[in-house]
Formats: C-alpha cells, structure tokens, sequence
C-alpha cells in the first residue's frame, strides 16, 4: 500500500482546501465545496474565502446570507458553521444526537430530570409566532416551566440542540454587528429539513464520508470523526469502502480518500497563504501534523489566525489600526520574509478597502 509522508498529505490538504492556488470557484461553490465555514467569529468566513478565491468581494457572501443561500447555524462539532442552505436543510438531522450530547456534556446536571422532548415542544410553541430569539430570551420565556435550570443551559439546548434555528444577519454580514438573533430553520428557508434515514441506511452519513475526502482526504476515519463530531459513520464508510482508495501514512495509518481527488506531488510550490480563526484546514482533522507542528496545535484552538508559509503554520497575525502585525514561530528566510509582506499587504488592502497595505514582522 502506498505510504503519503507528511509533505504529501500537506500538499493534497492544500489543494483541497483551494490554498495551494487561487480558486475561481464562485463563493457559494466555494462554502459547499470545504462543507461549511467554521464561524463562530462572524468576520472570519470573509478571510477564510479571500484566502482561497481569486477575486473574492466580500459583499457576495453577504448577499448569500441576506439571500437566505448560505445559513449560520450550529452544525459540526456543536460549532457555528457558514453552510450552503441545501447542506443545512440534508445535514442538520444527521448531526441532532451528537449536538444533544454534546450540550448535555457541559449542562446535564442543570437539565437533570428534564424531559427533552416536553422541552423541545415548548421552544416551539414559543417560536411559532415566528419572532426571532435570542438564546437568553427563549430561556427566559421558559423559565417558569423550568426554574431550577438556569437560563444558558435552557438557551443552549434549545437553541444549539433541540430546535434547528439558524442565525439572521445582520450577524455574518461584511462589518456589520449584531447579536445572535434565531430563526426556525424551515420558516427561514420556506422549507422543511430532510428527515433522519429509515431502516438502517444512513445516505446522509455517506454522502458526509465523500464530501469530507474531497475538501479534506486523504485521511483517517478519525480525522473525519474529529471534523463532524458524529460518532456513527463507520458504517457510513464500510457501504461506499468500495468506491474509495487507502494509502498509509508514515505511522502505518490507514488512509482514505476519492481515487480521482487531487494529490499534487509533494514537490509543488506552497504559497503564502493568511488563514482566519478557527480555519477548518486545521481543525478538520485529529492529526494535525500535515499542516501545524504538535508544538503550536493549541494555536488552532485558542482561535489564534496563522499564517501558511511553505504549506505549514508559521506565523500568528493580528491587525492593528489597518496594519498586518506578523509574529513568526520560527525564523523566515528572506525570501520567506518577502512572500509574507507582499501577501499581508494584500490583505491588508482588502480589510481596509485599499486605505492601508501596512504590514509589520516581528523580530
């Protein structure tokens, strides 16, 4: 079986990832494509396309969510994902047990003896005047029923578990601000989301499996687990086993992937590359190394945004009254030095509408 050393699994991971070249993908294509933006930061998606598409306006996505085309909603790992409506309305079933568990992980002692379903049908009947909500309202509303419960455990299993809710703009928008407000899914979108599969067939669970391998593969059934957070897909994967190709990582892991997905050689040139919080490039999988030292993986999770120099994390940035502040985690060549200033005023000019292509490194 043929053995993918790390700089292999980096360079595939870029070109599915739309980082190793700019994409001319439209950014509706782009957000179906990677599966979802990870979003809990409202202005991290509008970085995350910059850095992949060739000539991306940040109003497109804009008039994508005010469009009701791309939703804000809770999805994998129990995280706000940017996703195309179409992935919310097939997806959102599938994933409803892992975000219950996941919810009741961190407040099953504030929802002991509280029946979820009686629950679920009284959020409901509050949202049916179709009134958005924030979290802290809906929980207040009930909190009669409920006293003891507390008013984010209520909130959050309602809202990130029981109740398909997606959140309205102008949160998400192009620097606008706005609080979580939340609407029903399928009164947002005009339509219902799919139900669960019936009898055994899970199509949802493998349609995820393909999806994943070609913006993410070739990796390990664990990778895929630690990007969903769904627990039940190896059955998913054993039913289209068949389609996919397997290759060994450099431990001896079983690799999966899509026998026609780009696999670049590892020799091709990585530009530099500047990625948001929380970029799914790196949280999308359990092992990180193809693309960040173990050393800095806690970076990935702090929401820290990295830069990309050679395929692999580098550097910190932050902007600072329109300037790019680059911190390195190891020293740059000059020519690297080079790539990361021309990139960083680039984006710069972008955040700032042209006024300010200032970039500083530091020393």
């Amino acid at each position: 079986m043929t053995v993918l050393d790390a700089r292999a699994l980096n360079r595939a991971t870029l070109a599915r990832q739309l980082l190793l070249d700019h994409s001319d993908a439209t950014a509706i294509d782009a957000v179906s494509h990677l599966c979802g933006l990870q979003a809990q930061e409202p202005q991290e998606p509008f970085v995350g396309l910059w850095s992949r598409l060739r000539a991306f306006d940040p109003a497109q996505l804009s008039e994508l969510l005010v469009e009701r085309r791309v939703v804000r909603l809770h999805l994998m790992r129990r995280t706000v994902h940017l996703v195309t409506a179409d992935d919310a309305v097939a997806w959102r079933a599938r994933h409803d047990a892992m975000l219950r568990q996941r919810v009741l992980g961190v407040y099953r002692d504030d929802l002991a003896g509280i029946d979820l379903a009686e629950l679920t049908a009284a959020g409901l009947e509050v949202m049916a005047d179709g009134e958005p909500r924030s979290m802290p309202e809906i929980a207040r509303e009930l909190a009669d029923r409920w006293p003891d419960a507390g008013t984010r455990a209520l909130g959050e299993m309602l809202f990130a578990a029981l109740i398909p809710v997606v959140q309205l703009p102008p949160r998400g928008l192009w620097r606008q601000k706005g609080g979580v407000r939340n609407a029903l899914l399928s009164s947002w979108l005009g339509r219902e989301i799919d139900p669960p599969s019936a009898n055994g067939a899970d199509p949802v669970g493998e349609e995820l499996v393909r999806r994943y391998l070609a913006a993410f593969g070739p990796a390990t059934s664990t990778d895929l687990r630690t990007w969903c957070g769904l627990a039940g897909l190896p059955r998913a994967v054993a039913a289209i086993r068949e389609e996919l190709v397997s290759f060994r990582d450099e431990r001896g892991r079983e690799l999966l992937d899509l026998p026609d997905a780009p696999r670049p050689d590892p020799g091709t040139p990585a530009p530099v590359r500047f990625l948001p919080a929380f970029d799914n490039a790196i949280l999308g999988y359990h092992d990180r190394s193809r693309i960040i030292d173990d050393e800095h993986r806690g970076l990935s999770v702090a929401g820290e945004r990295v830069v990309l120099v050679d395929g692999r994390v580098a550097a910190t940035w932050t902007v600072d009254d329109g300037t790019v502040q680059v911190s390195p985690l190891r020293a740059l060549s000059r020519t690297d030095r080079t790539e990361v200033v021309d990139q960083g005023r680039e984006l710069a000019a972008f955040l700032s509408d042209g006024e300010s292509d200032r970039v500083t490194i530091a020393a």
